[in-house]
C-alpha cells in the first residue's frame, strides 16, 4: 500500500497521572491514523509500542502530560512533556529492569522498568530532558523507510 501523507498531520492528547481507565487511547488513535494512512506495519508497530509506554509513565508517574505527534512524509515524532517528579538520574532510567514504580502499580502489572528503554528501541531518534520536581520531556522520530 502506498503511503497517502501529503500533508504534515498532527494531533494531541492530553494524559492524566492515575488514569488507568484511558491507558492505550493515544497509542490507538495514532496507530489507526497511521494505518489509514498506508503507514508500514512494522512501522506502526514502534509507534504503538512506544507511545503506550510513554502513557504508562505519564499514568504511572505524573499529574499530567501532554503527548502530541506530528506526522510528514518523512517520519513521525511523537513528543511527551510532564508534570511529574523528574528523573534523577536518567542514565540508570534508561537501564532495562530499573523501576522507580510503586508496589502498588507493580501488583497491578506495570511498572516493569521497560518503559523507556522501549520507546528508545522503537525510536530512531530519542532525546530526554528532564528537570527534579518539574517534568520530564521525551521526543521520539521514527522514519519511515
Amino acid at each position: 500500500m502506498a503511503l497517502n501523507i501529503n500533508e504534515i498531520i498532527e494531533d494531541s492528547f492530553q494524559l492524566i497521572g492515575g488514569n488507568f481507565a484511558t491507558a492505550g487511547e493515544a497509542s490507538t488513535q495514532l496507530k489507526m491514523k497511521l494505518t489509514e494512512l498506508g503507514v508500514d506495519e512494522t512501522i506502526i508497530r514502534r509507534a504503538a509500542i512506544a507511545t503506550f509506554e510513554a502513557e504508562m509513565n505519564v499514568i504511572i508517574y505524573a499529574a499530567a502530560a501532554r503527548l502530541h505527534y506530528v506526522i510528514t512524509p518523512r517520519n513521525i515524532t511523537i513528543r511527551i512533556e510532564d508534570m511529574g517528579p523528574g528523573i534523577e538520574d536518567i542514565q540508570l532510567a534508561m537501564q532495562e529492569g530499573y523501576s522507580t514504580a510503586p508496589d502498588w502499580v507493580r501488583e497491578m502489572g506495570w511498572g516493569a522498568g521497560m518503559g523507556l528503554p522501549n520507546m528508545k528501541k522503537n525510536s530512531d531518534e530519542f532525546r530526554i530532558d528532564s528537570v527534579v520536581g518539574e517534568g520530564t520531556t521525551v521526543e521520539m522520530v521514527i522514519n519511515f523507510p
